[in-house]
């Protein structure tokens, strides 16, 4: 990261609330930049927004209430010209969505087709080009003030007799005194920079041909004592009345400058600020050519070795960003040095570098390479007064004759990369199909999970908690099912981490949710019990830390009308590993309302008994994977002896998970646990089934 991050403000114009909310849970997914969203649902809305407060980039509908289409767009360009404008779209109105492209919308998106990569993808490069964009226009001006203000050199050549005539400016321009300079053509011409002579004359014989209306042409003049600068050269040719020119005049225009803002202009667009290796754009570029090529040699092949940086964000936040710079810097010369003349390493954001390997001759001899980036990033490093010890996962894809683009292999080694990271890091893998594959089913898993959300595709099931004291049922755990229209019911486990990755398990969460809490309330007042039947659900840290969970869940009790003692939510120890003191906070709110909290999968995380005496859990819920190790031969009784005892001097009530067998029920009663769930007393079941069971009221 380059020095401290500064947030991107993003203008969202979306009269659909869903809408916006899945845009937003996208945009919450960005590991590279700090978005900070404002959503409105008008054009005059947006508008007003745009008139009064800094804008980084808008995100626009283009069906609203008080507007639609171009009309749109042309209003918000009008306010702010210079902020970039992503359109949203459906599939019925993307001609005109093209056409607001063309009239200067940097991009458009059709609603239903984007995701959370694709959707930052072109907010990024949109707010790139307009950055390039602006630059430009800035420089120009400049320019044009510039020859406005100054006196250009004035050059006449007398064609018949070959003598010229070069105004004080034009001598001065080039650091000449008036004497210094002589009345034939070839002081200028015999100045001009070898690599553009042959330009110069052709621009000149195209106009004294006729062939061009203006002579104009840009070259190097070599001045004295300094070196060569650059000039425009502007003329017109005065003809006989056969057409024979005679005489030539025009002016020269030192546009050094502009030719240096130009090159640096360039160069910010394809170098990398911080590091000056080349950027994502330049390594592209290079990596098409040389594919390009070994295509031509047959004999060789390159390699692609994409490298992230493992807990750079711990480094960031630990020591400062600034030794975090430092370390880019140092990793930066580092496989410079290293690598051959022909290859090239990039950075391509953040704490992501890429290396080409040109002219190799199989896997080996990129797994070397790789072998040694790790050697390089064991050695000490000594930033900012400190020692650093840092690693990489690293993904290594070959070029063969299936990748037609550059982007393709890219695409392959950052897929191995994250193959690498989830082996343990501080390691390489050598990209093969399997994980194309995989990754396509990951995505297709992605899009079918959206558009359940979008279709409402879920069901809720319940399993019963049981008091084995009494051996009635006291409460059920909401279980969330997607009802896919292909396969038939899908278990959570198949769906659950990639809704987490994705940020869909918060829509998701909060329909189960209020699902649950309505189902409850409807069994309360079916059978009557005294304390009343509670519904326990499981809560992702991502709904935790919403900024209006709180207010949310207050009205989906409101409206279903279950008291807050009735809800319990159940969270992972690591919820409140991970958010700390602001999660210990918001959950400390609804325990005030009444609302209940279990601490799920009791014992299989980083448990922290000052939280669990600081906060003050109801109810700790054992991990089945105690439970059934009491049927084995390394009986697990004595774990969870240990937990109910600890739960029983902390006054938190206890609920043993996955109990399956007779025995595991009657080691839990000697034990003295006081609530079980699992298969013995029931499998989940759907809504009428929960309801049917309540009404037999079965005995354990």
């Amino acid at each position: 990261m380059d020095g401290v991050t500064k947030p991107v403000h993003v203008l969202l114009i979306e009269d659909s609330p869903e809408e916006a909310e899945l845009i937003q849970v996208m945009l919450a997914q960005s590991r590279r930049e700090v978005l900070q969203v404002h959503h409105v649902p008008r054009l005059a809305d947006g508008l007003a927004r745009l008139g009064s407060h800094p804008t980084d980039v808008v995100l626009l509908d283009f069906s609203l209430p008080d507007s639609s289409g171009l009309v749109s767009f042309e209003r918000a360009r009008k306010i702010a010209p210079h902020v970039p404008i992503v359109i949203l779209t459906n599939l019925d109105d993307e001609e005109m969505a093209l056409a607001a492209v063309r009239e200067g919308a940097q991009d458009y998106l059709v609603k239903r087709q984007v995701d959370n990569e694709l959707l930052l993808r072109s907010i990024r490069y949109a707010i790139s080009r307009m950055n390039v964009e602006r630059a430009m226009w800035e420089s120009e001006e400049r320019y044009a003030l510039a020859v406005n203000g100054a006196n250009d050199g004035i050059w006449d050549w007398n064609l018949t007799a070959g003598s010229a005539y070069f105004s004080p400016r034009w001598k001065t321009m080039l650091g000449f005194r008036e004497d210094e300079i002589g009345s034939s053509i070839e002081e200028w011409f015999s100045r001009v920079h070898a690599d553009d002579s042959a330009g110069l004359r052709k621009a000149l014989d195209a106009h004294l041909a006729g062939a061009q209306p203006h002579f104009e042409h840009e070259h190097r003049i070599v001045g004295k004592n300094k070196g060569p600068i650059w000039v425009l050269a502007r003329g017109l040719a005065v003809r006989h009345a056969s057409g024979q020119p005679t005489r030539m005049a025009g002016s020269l225009t030192d546009i050094t400058a502009r030719k240096r803002a130009e090159e640096q202009l360039l160069h910010d667009a394809l170098f990398d600020a911080l590091t000056q290796l080349p950027n994502r754009t330049l390594f592209l570029d290079h990596l098409g050519l040389a594919m390009e090529q070994s295509r031509r040699r047959k004999a060789s092949s390159v390699a692609l070795l994409f490298i992230d940086l493992d807990r750079f964000k711990n480094i960031n936040d630990s020591l400062g960003h600034t030794v975090g710079d430092e370390l880019l810097v140092e990793l930066a010369r580092r496989l410079t040095q290293f690598l051959r003349p022909g290859d090239t390493v990039a950075r391509l954001g953040g704490d992501e570098f890429a290396i080409l390997l040109n002219d190799i001759h199989g896997p080996e001899d990129a797994t070397r390479v790789a072998e040694r980036v790790q050697e390089l990033l064991r050695e000490k490093l000594v930033l900012g007064g400190r020692e650093v010890f840092t690693s990489a996962s690293i993904g290594v894809a070959l070029s063969n004759a299936g990748y037609r683009t550059p982007e393709e292999i890219l695409r392959d080694a950052d897929t191995a990369m994250y193959r690498a990271k989830a082996a343990g890091r501080g390691c390489y893998q050598v990209f093969d199909q399997t994980m194309h594959r995989s990754v396509v089913a990951l995505l297709k898993l992605e899009t079918e999970l959206r558009q359940a959300v979008e279709k409402n595709q879920f069901l809720m099931h319940y399993q019963p908690i049981v008091s084995l004291e009494d051996k009635r049922i006291v409460g059920f755990e909401g279980l969330v099912r997607w009802l896919h229209p292909e396969h038939g019911l899908v278990s959570p486990t198949q769906f659950i981490a990639v809704a987490e990755e994705t940020g869909l398990i918060v829509p998701i969460g909060w329909w189960v949710l209020k699902q649950a809490c309505q189902h409850a309330r409807e069994w309360q007042e079916l059978v009557p019990a005294d304390p009343p039947l509670y519904v326990s659900v499981n809560v992702s840290g991502k709904v935790v830390m919403q900024p209006d969970m709180y207010e949310r869940v207050v009205e989906i009790l409101e409206r279903s009308g279950l008291p807050p003692t009735s809800l319990r939510l159940e969270i992972t120890e690591n919820v409140i590993m991970d958010h700390g003191e602001m999660a210990l906070e918001k959950l400390a709110q609804f325990h005030r309302l009444g609302v209940q909290f279990s601490v799920d999968d009791f014992g299989t995380g980083y448990s922290s008994l000052s939280y669990l005496q600081r906060f003050s859990y109801d109810t700790l819920k054992i991990d089945r994977s105690f439970i059934s190790g009491m049927d084995g031969k390394d009986d697990a009784s004595a774990i969870v002896k240990t937990i109910v005892t600890l739960a029983n001097m902390l006054n938190i009530g206890v609920v043993a998970e996955g109990v399956e067998t007779a025995k595991q029920l009657e080691r839990l009663r000697e034990i003295g646990c006081s609530h079980a769930q699992g298969f013995w007393f029931s499998r989940p079941v759907d809504r009428a089934a929960t309801q049917a069971m309540l009404l037999q009221a079965p005995v354990w």
